[in-house]
């Protein structure tokens, strides 16, 4: 067997006819992580990456969106008696003393199923490691996962595996979009904005000079997704004291406008109707279509699991201002002003960043010396 150990990459399930595209990203990605490859390539409705290093490289691929899961492993010949001897030697190597384990097959089996393979690759299992103590678990009792995959010619045994982001591969939709970022609701509606496949240029408003780390962080753990090696950031400050609910939406309504004002046909809305009134979403898409723009609710229906994107993105620390912003409770649809729009585009900067792993310190950086 070649004991080469290789990145299988599953697409998501919306993903399968998008798999080209996902291929381009995977790529992109390793290039800027600095992975080496020599090859990425499909083997059904798998891709195969046979990369210097899998384990940092897996890391890297699982940035991205149109995944469902991700895994280091081994390949064989998609054979009965063969996928049998593979899992039984390599997965049985991974298990610790007394560790309850599950064997699955799935994909493409020829002339034999699936089930009778994970039955004998069982049995073998117990039977050569009766020193581990190692038992049988259950679907929905197992410590260990012994996973392998078939294609129509190979067998991919599992070493580790991960799940996915889901959604689409970057720049699927072709069609560009532009979000602003202003506080941890905007965060997760930016990050699902690019999750289904949208060209995204990223704005970052402020209302306060002590804002600019928090928001920092924040962009940190979504530009990575955007799969480039270096992109544009602009930031604005918008002057609207920052207390109270009626302030909020004046914010809001005020960076709206300012989406406005770019070239970007498709605007991304960080408005959720669980959040925020019916009238004022209304109020927000007029405004969208009076410029003959197109609006994208990234946040229609979602729900709780809007606090599981919010963790994704590395903002454990910052549910709780999440819980009090989703938590507004007016029907009020106070107005821009349009001298807050203008003072705020006269205080555009510009700044460029190099993805890596300084980008806050880039970013803030950046801005100082603007």
């Amino acid at each position: 067997m070649d004991e080469i150990s290789y990145v299988v990459v599953f697409p998501s399930k919306f993903s399968k006819n998008k798999i080209p595209q996902l291929i381009t990203n995977i790529k992109k990605i390793l290039k800027i992580k600095n992975q080496e490859f020599k090859s990425v390539k499909r083997d059904g409705d798998i891709i195969l990456v046979h990369a210097n290093d899998p384990v940092f490289a897996s890391s890297a691929i699982n940035l991205l969106f149109g995944i469902e899961k991700t895994a280091i492993a081994r390949q064989a010949k998609n054979d009965f008696q063969n996928i049998i001897s593979e899992i039984t030697s390599i997965g049985g190597n991974l298990l610790l003393k007394g560790e309850k384990f599950l064997v699955k097959v799935e994909g493409i089996a020829k002339g034999f199923v699936t089930k009778d393979v994970e039955i004998a690759a069982t049995s073998n299992i117990i039977e050569k490691k009766v020193n581990l103590g190692a038992q049988p678990g259950t679907d929905e009792n197992f410590d260990k996962l012994l996973y392998t995959y078939l294609t129509k010619n190979n067998a991919y045994i599992c070493i580790f595996l991960d799940m996915g982001k889901g959604g689409i591969p970057y720049q699927s939709q072709k069609e560009k979009t532009i979000c602003a970022i202003y506080d941890e609701i905007s965060a997760v509606s930016c990050y699902e904005t690019i999750k289904q496949g949208y060209d995204t240029k990223i704005i970052v408003c402020y209302r306060q000079k002590s804002e600019i780390m928090n928001l920092a962080k924040i962009v940190n753990q979504i530009i990575p997704r955007l799969v480039q090696e270096k992109m544009d950031i602009e930031f604005l400050q918008i002057k609207i004291n920052p207390n109270g609910i009626k302030n909020y939406l004046i914010f809001v309504n005020t960076v709206l406008e300012i989406l406005l004002h770019y070239t970007n046909n498709r605007i991304s809305l960080a408005l959720s109707p669980l959040v925020f009134s019916s009238d004022f979403i209304d109020h927000s898409l007029k405004q969208v279509f009076e410029k003959k723009k197109i609006p994208i609710l990234p946040l229609s229906g979602i729900d709780s699991s809007l606090f599981h994107e919010a963790k994704e993105i590395g903002l454990e620390k910052n549910l709780k201002k999440l819980e009090k912003i989703v938590t507004i409770s007016t029907n009020e649809i106070p107005s821009f002003s349009k001298k807050d729009v203008e003072s705020a585009l006269k205080t555009k900067k510009k700044i460029t960043i190099q993805i890596g792993p300084n980008n806050v310190h880039d970013i803030l950086d950046s801005l100082e010396n603007h």
